[in-house]
């Protein structure tokens, strides 16, 4: 994704949303010279994350058992595409080669049609999420031990458990399951349904819920009727649901529609675009979207980490380095010369 370009500079925008509140350094880890400036920063660290093709690390000199070596209480944690075992450990990974290969887009996309990419990259945010989690536990557990220990996050584990419970119902019932679009495939209705002008997303989740929309929504007549009175029942009746509902859904504006299932308590949620979810009042009032100023692209926007501590959102420290930004005043840290 192309970022600004202001004055001259471009910043990819990944990289923008990424890397607020650090310092970029450059070193060249094919000299003797940049080597030692990883190994003097791994000397004083708390943690040091790689994600480097298979055997280059070693060949650089940077792996994790010889950065270990150089500080016992140093965590390391390697991400890869397929891990350090198995047939594919040299395989190359990229978020949507892992959807491909893990099964994910063979569940993903309407029924009956192609598969569909899920485009925010779930796979590689997903595998920093583990990896953090990771870290998290190493940290903890150098506390007792006072050692540290070398973490392993790989996009192929993170797939492979993101579909966790799709894998178990697989092997109970022997079948592959169909791609459900926006539904769910154990509730009903629990989808996205045209209203008289905009979508909406319905959400139905139990008996209770399914009661009070059919008195909302004028369906009082097949309410107890045993096609539909059950959730089981729904599901099992799924097309015929699906198509009763959305004859209701089109009958009111969406509005119209959000106001009264609102009321009822009913979940529900418009399809907002990205730009209708950064006006919403919800998103400025939770602080999730961060104004900062950037010394060379200026006024920009950022997502703020999606935590609270003490009921406050972790600071704005600095914007997203431009890239070896922080080179010359690391490398005096670490008390190199000019």
């Amino acid at each position: 994704m192309a970022g600004p370009c202001r004055g001259g500079e471009r910043v990819g925008a990944i990289f923008l949303s990424a890397n607020r509140n650090k310092r970029s350094i450059t070193v060249d880890l094919g000299t003797p010279a940049g080597r030692n400036v990883v190994h003097r920063l791994a000397e004083r660290s708390d943690v040091v994350v790689s994600s480097f093709g298979p055997g280059v690390a070693e060949r650089l000199q940077v792996d994790a058992a010889r950065l270990r070596a150089l500080n016992r209480r140093l965590v390391c944690c390697d991400i890869s595409g397929y891990g350090s075992v198995g047939p594919m450990r040299d395989g190359k990974g990229y978020d949507v080669i892992l959807q491909a290969f893990c099964g994910m887009l063979s569940i993903t996309g309407e029924p009956g049609g192609p598969p569909v990419r899920s485009p925010f990259s779930p796979v590689d945010q997903g595998t920093g999420l583990h990896a953090l989690i990771g870290i998290l536990a190493a940290l903890h557990a150098r506390e007792r031990t006072g050692e540290g220990c070398t973490v392993e996050a790989s996009l192929f584990d993170t797939a492979t458990g993101f579909l966790g419970y799709f894998l178990q119902n697989f092997w109970e019932r022997g079948t592959e399951p169909e791609r459900p679009g926006s539904g769910h495939e154990s509730l009903c209705p629990y989808q996205v349904f045209e209203t008289a002008d905009r979508p909406l997303i319905l959400g139905v989740a139990n008996d209770g819920l399914w009661q009070r929309f059919c008195a909302l929504a004028g369906l009082a007549d097949i309410r107890d009727d045993p096609r539909f009175a059950t959730n089981a029942a729904r599901v099992q009746h799924r097309a015929e649901t699906v198509e009763i509902v959305a004859r209701a859904m089109r009958r009111r504006g969406r509005a119209e529609w959000l106001q009264v299932l609102d009321e009822a308590g009913i979940p529900c949620a418009p399809l907002h675009s990205l730009g209708e979810l950064s006006r919403h009042p919800h998103t400025s009032a939770s602080g999730m979207v961060v104004e900062t100023v950037h010394p060379r692209l200026g006024l920009l926007q950022t997502v703020a980490q999606p935590l609270r501590f003490d009921g406050a959102r972790t600071a704005m420290r600095r914007p997203a380095p431009m890239a070896g930004e922080h080179t010359a005043e690391v490398l005096r840290e670490l008390g190199l010369t000019d």
